[in-house]
């Protein structure tokens, strides 16, 4: 018997559209021999689909596309189609996240997820009830398990520390399973995929039974699916695995899978963190466009390196011919900022545009001069240069119909190096996630894979935000390669004031970059979404409250 993993991108609340996109897999995949077919978790409605949930009308929509689905497939394979379906409890919350299994042109049974995660971005819980009966069907002379997602993410053999007490593989190998199918949405982060074949093996070796696996793939709101779905035989070696970053249709035999003998296609892939950050981002910064509606892209380049890279990640992600790059002088901008910015655009073959500010701060000057008067400057002037900067982005965005990009890093987002108003306005965040020195490593990465669209001098410049003579980063920041060291154990970690610098940080600067993260938070509160690509990142997984006195 042959599965087919339909490897799909689908759009949130999309669900006529999504619904084609599975249909289509499923002929390419019958094609190819397949007898059932996968899709990912949630596929019909597209994940995640958060308060979509909420309306009535959406659900019960659901429903009647779910079996006008089944009903096109009818001469076709059988479906394990992922949705969302009312519940059959009487109490609890009203909804189960299932596998729906589609077969001879009805739905026969739907499948309910067992665990129901509420971290990080997560938070099904909100939404649905768990499952109280297993989810397996009996097809074509075999018994399969059908699992979703984060069910296969709790074996007590294979994690030191689990969240949940039940293990629904467990159970359902206990049933006399001969195999465990796996819908999932798992978001992409930097190193993930590895993690996943250890898991996955590491189960197919402890029951001596298949695991498919099929996920999602593309970009939704600040989360990016990278694909890669797979087949381990059961020994637990990776029989077959999918495109990443891309939809794919991946056919495999079950009887291969369970004799442990042949080998199914292994899509090519580079895991180095460069290559991952790259594909994501642009992958990210398409589909954010064109879900959202958008053609092209704006953004305001600075000669800078986090600018150009976001730059890159656009011109590759939506082509050069719909990236326009804004230049904003003023009297405090290098001449090498202005020329490296053209060079790079001319590197990258995007559009520019130079719009020069002096005229614009003169008059921002005489207006504020009232209210200013016996005041010192201080950074209230430099912000208001980023605010003028980022009205002209704004406007420009307006008029055309364009994304504004904006161009912050995680660093400068971390300990609000950033201005509120200013730079960080626009409608999505390319690199918020990104940390500085990681910025470094892509753009060294970008350059060594061929003609650089990089230019050196970006490269090597010393950063700035080039607000006031001379300025530095470094004026009031630690060296990037200490504040990102801090930082990660900081928000990616959890770790105290003490456990730092304990880590051999001094403890000054531990406690300057503690106190720069909380008081920052406002700032993140109101910044545009962000493509996320580490463990922890300043978005929907990210709830920390502004009005606090974390002492530690």
């Amino acid at each position: 018997m042959k599965i087919g993993l339909l490897q799909v991108n689908p759009v949130v609340g999309d669900l006529t559209g999504n619904a084609g996109r599975i249909a289509r897999a499923a002929r390419k995949a019958q094609a190819a021999g397949a007898e059932l077919c996968i899709t990912p978790e949630l596929a019909l409605t597209g994940y995640p689909p958060r308060d979509l949930l909420l309306s009535s009308a959406f659900v019960d929509k659901a429903r009647a596309v779910l079996e006008e689905l089944a009903r096109s497939l009818a001469d076709g394979p059988a479906l394990l189609a992922g949705t969302a379906a009312r519940s059959p409890l009487a109490q609890g919350r009203p909804l189960m996240n299932c596998a729906a299994f589609l077969a001879g042109g009805r739905v026969e049974a739907l499948l309910p997820k067992k665990l129901l995660p509420t971290y990080d971005v997560f938070d099904e819980d909100r939404y649905f009830e768990p499952g109280e009966r297993l989810g397996f069907i009996d097809f074509a002379g075999r018994r399969l398990g059908v699992t979703i997602c984060e069910d296969i993410w709790n074996d007590k053999a294979y994690w030191r520390d689990r969240r949940y007490h039940e293990d629904p593989v467990e159970r359902l190998v206990a049933e006399g399973v001969q195999a465990i199918l796996n819908l999932s949405a798992s978001p992409f982060t930097l190193g993930k995929q590895p993690v996943r074949e250890a898991m996955l093996g590491a189960a197919a070796r402890k029951y001596g039974l298949p695991v498919v696996y099929c996920n999602q793939a593309g970009g939704n709101d600040d989360l990016v699916f990278d694909g890669r779905s797979m087949a381990l035989d059961a020994r637990g070696r990776l029989a077959a695995r999918a495109a990443a970053f891309s939809e794919d249709v991946l056919v495999m035999d079950l009887e291969d899978l369970e004799q442990g003998r042949g080998e199914g296609r292994i899509a090519p892939d580079d895991f180095s963190e460069e290559s991952e950050a790259w594909r994501a981002l642009v992958l990210g910064v398409r589909d954010y466009c064109a879900k959202c509606g958008f053609k092209g892209a704006l953004l305001g380049l600075s000669g800078g390196v986090d600018s150009a890279l976001t730059a890159a990640v656009a011109a590759e992600a939506l082509g050069p011919e719909n990236v326009l790059g804004v230049l904003m002088p003023s009297p405090y901008s290098s001449r090498g900022s202005v020329e490296d910015s053209l060079d790079l655009a001319r590197r990258l073959g995007v559009k520019t545009l130079t719009i020069p500010i002096s005229d614009i701060m003169e008059a921002f000057e005489r207006s504020l001069a009232p209210a200013f008067a016996g005041l010192p400057p201080d950074t209230t002037e430099e912000n208001v240069q980023s605010r003028i900067r980022g009205n002209l982005l704004m406007a420009i965005s307006n008029k055309h119909r364009s994304l504004l990009l904006t161009t912050g890093n995680k660093s400068e987002l971390a300990v609000g190096y950033c201005t509120i108003y200013g730079d960080m306005s626009g409608g999505l965040a390319v690199v918020s996630d990104v940390p500085k020195t990681m910025v470094w490593r892509i753009c060294e990465w970008l350059n060594a894979r061929g003609p650089e669209p990089i230019p050196r001098a970006i490269v090597e410049k010393t950063p700035s935000a080039e607000l006031r003579p001379d300025q530095t980063d470094q004026d009031s920041l630690p060296p990037y390669d200490v504040l990102d060291a801090i930082l990660r154990l900081r928000v990616e970690r959890h770790q105290s004031v003490e456990e730092i610098v304990a880590a051999g940080f001094d403890p000054e600067t531990v406690r300057q970059v503690c106190r720069l993260v909380k008081i920052a938070e406002f700032k993140r509160r109101q910044a545009a979404p962000g493509i996320k690509i580490t463990d922890r990142a300043f978005g929907t997984g990210w709830r920390m409250p502004v009005a606090s006195r974390m002492e530690c």
